[in-house]
This record gives structure tokens, sequence and C-alpha cells, in this order.
């Protein structure tokens, strides 16, 4: 399964953090890959390291020659924090995990539900935010079910 990253931070030398869907922030020092793709110290070069972008949910591109995915960040960086997710952050993560889990495709799902495929893409991508009622019909279509919780601080 992919991990999509929705922001992207600069830190000293070669250090990148990606915050991900699911609220993970995760730190990974491009260093590490000098070795393996020698092409990649050209990052050292602090102007160059701080033009990469965000394509996408699904990698960090500087140039032509120079890229990394997410998916690596995920997997092999170090866990700094967990945020919170927004709530159409945490329904868009909740839907992928579930429907990837699911073997269903996007177009498959929206043909159990009802539901057009191009805003099943905005739920899982966290630009759209579900109702209630829309989560419940995802959720019985891929044979699962909508739990809500609501956490309130101790009385005292």
């Amino acid at each position: 399964m992919f991990h999509k990253a929705i922001d992207l931070r600069f830190l000293e030398g070669t250090a990148l953090e990606v915050v991900f869907q699911d609220g993970k922030v995760k730190q990974y020092d491009m260093a590490s890959l000098f070795e393996k793709y020698p092409q990649l110290r050209a990052l050292e070069d602090r102007g160059l390291f701080l033009s990469g972008k965000l394509m996408g949910a699904y990698g960090i591109v500087w140039n032509d020659d120079l890229d990394i995915e997410t998916e690596t960040i995920y997997e092999e960086g170090i866990t700094v924090r967990e945020e919170e997710p927004a709530v159409n952050q945490a329904a868009a993560s909740a839907v992928a995990k579930a429907r990837a889990l699911s073997g269903m495709s996007q177009k498959q799902l929206a043909a159990a539900t009802g539901i057009d495929q191009s805003d099943i893409s905005k739920i899982e991508r966290g630009l759209a935010n579900p109702s209630v009622s829309t989560l419940e019909r995802i959720a019985k279509a891929l044979g699962g079910r909508l739990a809500i919780s609501i956490t309130a601080p101790a009385a005292k």
C-alpha cells in the first residue's frame, strides 16, 4: 500500500521531514542514499536541495535526474511524531486503506456505492469532506462497517 504525503519540509543538511495522510511525520536524510546513488550528492548544494517539490502524493522531485518516492521515506524514515490528521485526511486514509485491503478498484467501489468514481478519488485524496452517510455506503460496499469515536477530555 502506498502512503500519501501531504506536506514536505526541508531540514538541515540533506534531511527532509514529510507529513503523511495518516498523521505520521517522518524524517529522512537523503545522504543515506549517496553511496548507492552518487548522483544524489548534487543535493548537497543547498539551493538545489531547497528547490525540491512534492509531486502529487507519491514523490519528491528536484529535477529530471533527482527524485525519491515518498514510500521510501515512509518505510525507511524515522517517525518523529504523529499529528492528528484533519477529519477529511483521516477519512481519506481510512477509505483508501479499506479499499486496497478489499482488492476493489475505485471504479468497482463507485459501481457498488452509486458514488461517482471521481468523487471516490477526491475522498481518497483528502479533497472532499464526505458525509457520514457516504462513508457508511462505502464501508458497507467494502464489507466493513463505519466506526466513529469522539475523544473528550477527562472530567476535572
